[in-house]
């Protein structure tokens, strides 16, 4: 029998490593390449054609938001679990929607992720299960997942032109030093504008966002 050919991203050398090791342990799972950016995942994931990539979210040069989306254009029939720190029911719905087939939390013990891994191969959504709350209606309600019609209308947000620029910037995983670089203004204006940003589009961090612009197609692929 065919071994599932799972990748592993994430910037964490020892994280990789530890997730390595687990997945060692199977006779049914092999890990068929690693990568530390999002950008080196992408080209992983072209050239090791993996049947399931364990993909963090914070990553530098590409983040794990943008990989996702340039990994289902790729191939879609690949599946994606988000492996992260984030807990917040929001970044799993939003996750989903834009393509991810699991979500698991990184304290997580490692029967879950390989369940989660086994699970996504044959094709089930698969949640952390204390975010599911062991309630079968919420993975019905990814499955069907729509934007709450509450949603913001970013075509109202008066959003200056270097606004916009760095919330593009942001959408593809650059820090501050970075965007300052990029657009040659200071590190603190860069700053400045970022908090701006999020109080106009109402987000608490960077990945919230990143997933904001994507959505909003304020940021293309």
């Amino acid at each position: 029998m065919a071994k599932i050919k799972v990748l592993i991203a994430d910037d964490h050398s020892l994280v990789r490593q530890g997730l390595i090791q687990i997945i060692s342990l199977e006779d049914d799972i092999e890990v068929v390449g690693e990568a530390g950016d999002g950008e080196e995942c992408v080209q992983k994931v072209k050239e090791t054609k993996p049947d399931v990539v364990l993909l963090d979210i914070n990553m530098p040069k590409m983040n794990g938001i943008k990989a996702l989306r340039k990994i289902k254009d790729l191939d879609k029939s690949i599946k994606v679990i988000i492996l992260t720190f984030h807990e917040e029911i929001e970044y799993l719905f939003e996750t989903f929607n834009l393509g991810a087939n699991g979500y698991i939390v990184k304290d997580a013990e490692s029967r879950i992720l390989i369940d989660g891994i086994r699970e996504v191969n044959e094709g089930v959504s698969y949640v952390y299960p204390t975010m599911a709350e062991g309630d079968q209606q919420q993975l019905h309600k990814l499955k069907h997942f729509e934007q709450p019609k509450e949603m913001i209308d970013h075509k109202k947000i008066s959003l200056t032109k270097r606004e916009y620029e760095i919330l593009t910037l942001i959408a593809d995983g650059l820090n501050n030093r970075e965007i300052a670089n990029t657009l040659f203004i200071s590190e603190k204006t860069v700053k400045n504008h970022v908090s701006n940003i999020f109080k106009k589009i109402q987000v608490n961090d960077r990945t919230q966002a990143a997933i904001y612009a994507f959505r909003n197609r304020i940021k293309s692929v």
